[in-house]
């Protein structure tokens, strides 16, 4: 029988800090020099000199909108997970489209290369310098620009804090349809350059579909502006299907139109412990069918990765009856609270009484139905306490989804790389999660520290095991820096040509995120 959440989880909130979590702070070698074998500075692009610091001055005409300070370039030059490390020696914040035009077309002229960069919650290094790259931050973007209640149309700019966008919305009874952990320091123009996901693509559907317009500059300073798009127009390409996904190679995103959904009037949220990964994908093939239009997401997380995230936030898991091997969380969303509360109850006894899922509990309220959300949205960070972690964001059958999982631990104990430290706790562990509705996994293995050893194991291993299911290396977090040479397992000859004609046609000196992507 279910039992419901009593108030006992306390909220996390990522601090991103590993000095905060207990550990030591080592320092983050440089990428140039951690890939000295596979990169090297492209000699055609320009050095920054003080001309340029003028130039660029006279452009933003504000003292804070130039960074060069070493110690505070540090956090636009690493990425969160603390594996990659650039050498930028100057952010520019930029407050107006305008100005990003006029900074792209400066140094497109003097083949000074940049790399955009929204909330730098990325996890393929996609958004942090490589070498000496100036780096944009979209930071200063971020006003809300006009919201109809009749279509459901926002307009905003790129730099809008994915939550600070959501927040407004439910004001107006909307949502977005986007949500995600990072979610209070992600920006809405990140997260459509890097076709993120989500936790309810499910009911929502991904970006290619909800945004509508986009306003955009590309390299050479010129605006593309197609923020006036309807849900309908069929006139010619679609444009701004070029820039998601794209990952600043092609352009900088400064203004995003997107359809937000009305927003459900009750949520509902269970998580449930299962024995096999096998039961997992029965319960969600019952999901879809009994639960039908207001099923708004299912998430599964193996057993390992909930003891992380355990000792992460420093509290019991909510299910205390046995550490199962997989947990499932189910989220329904809609507007009539006894009609959606009878129907989840009535699917969940289904499927206990056909013995598939072995224990499970429901939140009672908003406090609890958050803090049941904190055990899969905390996760990622969870991931990281012991040192670092390698994270893979892969498509896959739904069958062979778990598989990647088991085949990388096997491949770790046959590299002898799995064992515990003085303290009991994995040197290296695999562990897998992620989004049963669209095939989606994310594949973390723990270390406690970054090592090529490691990485050799792990690649290509990883991608030819996906490559042989017909998967995806990329499901939504982009290629970036960690994935650019392996796009061929995934994309065809011809396929990739077409990226290169791309690139070279919009961005013919290379300047846009260089190194990268393809």
């Amino acid at each position: 029988m279910f039992r419901t959440l009593q108030n006992r989880l306390v909220s996390a909130k990522p601090v991103f800090l590993a000095a905060q979590r207990g550990y030591a702070v080592k320092s983050v070698p440089l990428t140039a020099e951690t890939y000295s074998t596979k990169v090297s500075r492209n000699p055609n692009f320009k050095k920054l000199d003080e001309q340029d610091l003028q130039h660029f001055s006279s452009i933003l005409q504000d003292p804070h909108g130039l960074i060069t300070g070493e110690d505070d370039l540090l956090f636009y030059n690493e990425d969160w997970m603390r594996k990659y490390r650039g050498q930028s020696q100057l952010v520019l914040k930029p407050k107006s489209t305008e100005q990003v035009s006029s900074i792209l077309k400066y140094c497109n002229d003097q083949k000074l290369a940049v790399v955009p960069q929204g909330g730098n919650t990325g996890l393929v290094g996609g958004s942090n310098p490589v070498f000496d790259e100036i780096i944009i931050s979209l930071a200063g973007l971020n006003k809300i620009r006009s919201f109809n209640e009749v279509s459901g149309i926002l307009k905003c700019d790129a730099g809008l804090i994915l939550e600070n966008a959501d927040n407004y919305l439910a004001e107006h009874g909307y949502i977005f349809p986007l949500d995600l952990g990072a979610k209070g320091s992600c920006h809405v123009g990140g997260n459509v350059a890097t076709n993120a996901g989500g936790l309810r693509l499910l009911k929502y559907g991904s970006l290619h579909g909800s945004v509508l317009g986009l306003e955009a500059v590309l390299p050479d300073g010129t605006i593309y502006n197609s923020m006036e798009s309807l849900r309908k127009d069929n006139t010619g390409y679609d444009l701004k299907q070029l820039f998601i996904g794209s990952e600043g190679s092609l352009g900088i995103i400064t203004g995003v139109s997107i359809l937000c959904p009305s927003r459900p009037q009750v949520f509902n949220v269970a998580l449930l412990g299962v024995s096999s990964y096998e039961a997992v994908q029965k319960v969600f093939v019952g999901a879809r069918k009994e639960l039908s239009e207001i099923l708004s997401a299912f998430e599964f997380m193996d057993g390992k990765s909930q003891l992380l995230t355990g000792r992460h936030l420093k509290i019991d898991h909510p299910i205390e009856s046995a550490e199962y091997p997989f947990y499932i969380l189910i989220e329904t969303s809609g507007s009539n609270k006894e009609h959606d509360d009878e129907k989840l109850e009535t699917f969940l006894a289904n499927t206990m009484e056909e013995g598939l899922v072995d224990d499970g509990i429901i939140a009672q309220d908003e406090t609890q139905l958050k803090n049941l959300w904190a055990w899969r949205e905390s996760i990622p960070e969870a991931s990281t306490i012991g040192g670092g972690v390698y994270k893979y964001d892969v498509s896959l059958p739904l069958k062979d989804l778990y598989g990647l999982v088991e085949a990388v631990n096997e491949k770790l104990v046959e590299a002898d790389m799995v064992g515990f430290d003085d303290e009991s706790k994995p040197v290296v562990e695999a562990i897998g999660y992620g989004h049963v509705g669209d095939g989606n996994l994310h594949l973390n293995v723990a270390v406690r520290e970054y090592s090529k050893t490691i990485e050799q194991v792990l690649e290509p291993f990883v991608y030819e095991w996906i490559q042989s299911k017909k998967g995806s290396i990329s499901a939504e977090h982009g290629l970036g820096f960690q994935k650019k040479n392996y796009i061929g397992y995934t994309k065809n000859d011809v396929e990739i040509k077409l990226m290169k004609d791309l690139k070279k046609h919009y961005d013919p000196n290379g300047i846009m995120n260089p190194y990268k992507y393809i």
